[in-house]
């Protein structure tokens, strides 16, 4: 079995931009002050996880519940509206009393693996060989645990004032991309105005 550098390359840089660790910077931040603490180990490994059941059995996964990718990406869309809403509006819809419960719902899932990356794996399997997949998604869970384990550097460069910024900013890109999800998975038309 022939593995191409360029094609893990390809596969990294596409699974990097859906992953996109760096643009969730101001949601783990403002969950790690609600917490106190963010577990990058517990929480890479359980996104990890998640990704490869998708990787390796994720529509048969689905199946055995009855249910599609498009329902999970719909459920996901709620999940990262609400989050979004709790940004922008300061709202607390997540309580999360311990350190660990913030581990798996919204970080783990679905800010890292989320519907979008679930998409995007079973898309890219009708692309490219599973074992170019697997190294890539690898590649990529280190990163996202050396970015998660910085978050206090990165809350040092941006300031107080920043963070709010970023936290409003990204609240509303989250709006967005939940309702993105929403509309492409429910197949609703909108129309546009002129």
């Amino acid at each position: 079995m022939k593995i191409a550098f360029v094609d893990i390359i390809t596969v990294f840089m596409v699974l990097f931009a859906v992953i996109d660790i760096a643009g969730s910077i101001p949601v783990i931040i403002d969950i790690r002050r609600k917490t106190g603490k963010i577990d990058a180990m517990r929480i890479s490994l359980i996104a990890y996880f998640i990704m490869l059941v998708f990787l390796f059995a994720g529509e048969p996964f689905l199946g055995l519940f009855g249910i599609d990718v498009k329902s999970f990406a719909i459920a996901g869309s709620f999940v990262l509206l609400l989050l979004g809403l709790e940004m922008v509006l300061g709202i607390e819809f997540f309580k999360m009393d311990h350190a660990r419960e913030s581990s798996v719902v919204p970080i783990s899932f679905p800010l890292i693996a989320g519907a979008g990356t679930f998409t995007t794996i079973i898309s890219l399997k009708a692309e490219y060989n599973t074992y170019v997949i697997f190294i890539s998604l690898t590649i990529n869970m280190v990163v996202v645990y050396f970015v998660l384990r910085s978050t206090r550097f990165f809350e040092k460069i941006l300031g107080g004032t920043g963070i709010q910024i970023l936290k409003r900013l990204f609240g509303i890109i989250l709006l967005a991309i939940a309702i993105r999800l929403f509309i492409s998975n429910t197949g609703i038309k909108l129309d546009h105005v002129s």
